[in-house]
């Protein structure tokens, strides 16, 4: 979502910039430049695994992290010139104003259990989704969208496919965004990391396929290859951010050859997690995808840039 944004914006004439608190990343400075728009100045172990995919997949547009999002939306209008500031997970983070409040929530469990940290996995009540002006739900084409779930406390009730969506936190207590969408992950191509060929999608069909990714939810990118008619013969799961070490290309080596697999596949931001491993990465291809906004993307981005004509 923050790179489709920063790239609309930039096509519009904007000069954004982006913000992100760099999570995983080991620099600890309450300014720490990414990407100055033209070169990538951090890698994934000081910056965060995020943060690079995100400055990797845009063109001119600067990505700054720190914990404080004021002190480096400042730094990013002084010194690039920023007239917009475009916040990477910064919901709860209300120090800095904002124009639009845009709001993204899993399709199949948007609430979890419907508690907040540490009985659940919100940050905050759901009735807070009164602060958004925008909610999109995301997830796969194909996870089967249902416009009304019941969760525990939690029951959310959707008018149409965009327009008022409501929350009822289970206190009574209820929550109205005024515009409602969903988005998908959507598959777009594979790309060879040694030689930056591009390969379309039909490149899986039929191949024996080990997989491995260290992702908040790999059951996505499981499904991924299968609906790309990929046969998954084999997938190692790593916890989400993690850093590669050589014991697990090792392991992950080991474990593609005893399957015979002809294509070793992990996910694009998993690449960014091994550039410091040129010589595994040279067997390896990456999964790219990109999101798909529904009902209809002009729509979408219409709403975003007359609000900030406002």
């Amino acid at each position: 979502m923050v790179i489709m944004l920063a790239n609309l914006l930039k096509e519009k004439g904007y000069r954004p910039a982006i913000l992100s608190r760099g999570y995983g990343g080991k620099k600890r400075r309450r300014v720490n430049v990414v990407s100055d728009g033209k070169n990538l100045l951090m890698n994934p172990e000081k910056a965060g695994d995020e943060p690079v995919l995100i400055a990797k997949s845009v063109i001119n547009i600067p990505v700054v992290t720190g914990k404080k999002r004021y002190l480096t939306g400042k730094f990013a209008i002084e010194h690039f010139g920023a007239d917009v500031l475009i916040l990477d997970d910064a919901f709860q983070h209300r120090s800095l104003f904002r124009d639009i409040e845009i709001v993204l929530l899993d399709n199949k469990k948007p609430f979890g259990n419907g508690f907040v940290i540490p009985r659940g996995e919100l940050r905050e009540p759901a009735n807070a989704l009164g602060r958004a002006d925008i909610i999109v739900k995301t997830g796969d084409r194909g996870q089967g969208t249902g416009d009304r779930r019941q969760g525990r406390g939690v029951t959310e009730q959707v008018a149409g496919n965009s327009g008022e969506w409501s929350v009822d936190s289970g206190s009574g207590q209820q929550a109205v965004a005024p515009v409602y969408y969903k988005a998908y992950r959507r598959p777009k191509d594979l790309l060879k990391v040694d030689t930056g060929n591009v390969y379309p999608l039909a490149h899986l069909h039929g191949k024996k396929v080990f997989a491995f990714a260290g992702i908040a939810r790999p059951e996505h990118f499981k499904k991924t290859i299968e609906s790309l008619r990929g046969k998954l013969v084999s997938f190692i799961n790593f916890p989400d951010h993690h850093v590669y070490t050589q014991e697990d290309l090792i392991k992950i080596k080991k474990a593609a050859s005893q399957s015979s697999a002809q294509i070793i596949l992990t996910t694009e931001k998993d690449g960014i997690k091994l550039i410091d491993f040129p010589d595994f990465l040279r067997d390896i291809y990456l999964l790219r995808i990109e999101m798909e906004i529904s009902p209809s993307q002009k729509e979408f981005e219409n709403i975003i840039l007359k609000k900030l004509e406002t």
